[in-house]
């Protein structure tokens, strides 16, 4: 079965994988360029990461047909450090970071996507097509009418060239977009800007080497700092592209294996010397609309990024930007939820507001990481109010023995804890006060406050009180933290007043 199931991932799709990685790979190269300028350091070093990176992550990572890469999240993260302390501090950051990555994936801290709600999802998925759009407009901004004619005919290859019987099926649009527009630029001899604009491609091989900084205590105060949000935004990035890959494809990931993936490959990158990268949302949603699926794909999308910067180099350099803006607008374009803004009517309040704030942090600060806290920070708070107020207390007097006996319902905690004390009516004289928390759960220590309190006041009043009913785990926290039935502490407390 696992035969199999290795078989499907690197032979179920060749054909479609082939493609697709040709695809990808001529989409990265300006892309690896763009975040190697970003991060202040040479064009090879985001080019050479981005074919370890996506060359490793096929082969060890958690998710087929995922693309990882040198990536503009990663790059806004290593200015400073790059600008204070050079590219050699660099490399060393970029080992830090893999092997955090690692550590987190043995702590299995990808298990902690189950926190992050669909809301963040799609709020993360919102704020990265309006960032891919908007990373084209410079491209878009003071130049000659030729790119708005060329990118407006990209986008019409893009969408009307699947339309074609049989051929439209079968090669991946944004390639003939790619060949077509190339072709036309160097025929025509058209004055826009080109690949080979953006920076001096390598032309050699990668080879291993080690960064040249010393291996002491100083060198991990500054790399440190540096390392450990890299690897928390790789992570949280590369995860969250993974569930939108498994939505996309209606297959699953191990995110666990993917962290340590991850990791690896940012070791491999640093060891090459390359700078950390992670998932990208973009490129893999290229890949996955040219018809890539396995790990093929992402394999191959190294190896032709490699192969065609370094010996097909002249003709690499031909390719207008706009080629490639009408690729990245597709790709903006095809990752908005449309159907989010469809559903602002439709969703509960707190649902919308989770959502229309991870857009606003991400594209307000370029942070990802930060987006995707703030909405969970929303969406938790959102669930506690929600819990909070599904706890209620239903009461009945038995006249017979002057016995009150309360029912408890629900969750009690921190934020339910208050509404809990308040249903007790502490000034009815009765002989006996049965609290029944059959129905009841007890969370945390205000919750176990709040229990004590309650008992404490009803005794003070006179009445007799007993608690039934708790289960396992609710009897366990407050035998350890509760005081109402231990007169030492009850001592203690009444001597501190």
């Amino acid at each position: 079965m696992l035969l199999l199931s290795k078989k499907q991932d690197w032979l179920g799709n060749i054909r479609g994988d082939v493609l697709a990685g040709l695809v990808v790979a001529l989409a990265l190269i300006p892309e690896a360029i763009a975040f190697s300028i970003i991060a202040g350091v040479d064009p090879k070093v985001g080019l050479y990461a981005s074919f370890c990176i996506a060359v490793i992550t096929a082969i060890i990572g958690g998710r087929p047909g995922m693309i990882s890469a040198a990536t503009g999240a990663m790059a806004l993260l290593m200015v400073t450090l790059v600008k204070e302390h050079g590219l050699q501090y660099l490399l060393a950051a970029t080992l830090l970071t893999g092997v955090l990555q690692i550590v987190a994936g043995y702590l299995k801290l990808g298990s902690l996507m189950s926190f992050i709600s669909r809301s963040v999802v799609t709020g993360f998925v919102n704020a990265l097509a309006i960032l891919i759009f908007m990373a084209q407009l410079p491209e878009l901004t003071d130049v000659t009418w030729h790119v708005y004619a060329v990118t407006a005919g990209g986008l019409a290859i893009i969408y009307l060239f699947p339309y074609i019987p049989f051929i439209g099926k079968t090669v991946p649009s944004p390639l003939v977009c790619i060949i077509v527009l190339t072709v036309i630029a160097i025929y025509l001899g058209l004055d826009i800007r080109a690949v080979g604009d953006m920076g001096q491609l390598p032309d050699t091989l990668p080879v291993f080497l080690w960064p040249e900084v010393p291996f002491t205590f100083e060198t991990l105060k500054i790399i440190l700092p540096y390392s450990v949000p890299l690897a928390v935004v790789g992570l949280l990035e590369s995860l969250m592209t993974a569930t939108i890959i498994d939505d996309l494809t209606d297959t699953g990931s191990d995110k666990n294996r993917e962290c340590k993936g991850q990791g690896i490959a940012n070791i491999g990158a640093g060891m090459l010397g390359g700078m950390a990268g992670c998932a990208m949302i973009g490129q893999s949603i290229i890949n996955i609309k040219s018809g890539g699926r396995g790990r093929l794909s992402t394999l191959l999308a190294g190896i032709f990024l490699l192969l065609m910067v370094v010996f097909l180099d002249e003709w690499i350099k031909q390719i207008p930007m706009a080629a490639l803006v009408a690729v990245m607008i597709m790709v903006s374009i095809g990752t908005f939820s449309w159907s989010s803004v469809r559903d602002l009517k439709r969703h509960p309040l707190s649902t919308n507001m989770i959502m229309l704030s991870t857009v606003v942090v991400v594209v307000w600060t370029h942070n990802l990481a930060l987006g995707v806290l703030v909405g969970v920070l929303f969406g938790a708070l959102f669930f506690a109010n929600k819990i909070s107020h599904l706890m209620y207390v239903e009461s009945e007097l038995n006249e017979e023995n002057d016995t009150r006996i309360y029912t408890v319902h629900g969750q009690i905690f921190f934020n339910s804890a208050d509404r809990f004390v308040a249903y007790f009516d502490f000034k009815e004289a009765v002989d006996k006060v049965i609290i029944d928390l059959t129905h009841a759960h007890f969370w945390d220590i205000s919750a176990v406050a709040a229990l004590d309190k309650v008992v404490l006041k009803f005794r003070r009043e006179g009445a007799d009180v007993e608690v039934i009913g708790l289960n396992e785990a609710s009897a366990t926290i407050i035998d350890r933290f509760g005081v109402h039935d231990k007169s030492e502490e009850i001592e203690k407390m009444l001597g501190g007043h």
